[in-house]
């Protein structure tokens, strides 16, 4: 699993537990990550687990342009 800032994650297929990633402090991407949970605002240091999922910032962008909701078997 890789991430860059920008990216979101998703926890088990679930969009209420969503957080956008605005730290990585990595330079390969791994994990942890810095996580703005959506739902609330809290910051926290994630490490994900085999259920999380990163959707990457172009594809969120291509998704809320047509009106696509990423789930976790997408």
């Amino acid at each position: 699993m890789f991430a860059h800032i920008g990216d979101r994650l998703i926890v088990e297929g679930d969009l209420a537990r969503a957080g956008l990633i605005i730290g990585v402090p990595h330079e390969d991407g791994s994990p942890p990550y810095i996580v703005k949970w959506l739902a609330n605002g809290h910051i926290a240091m994630v490490s994900p687990g085999q259920y999380a999922r990163i959707v990457h910032a172009d594809q969120h962008a291509a998704a809320a342009n047509d009106g696509y909701q990423p789930t976790a078997t997408n």
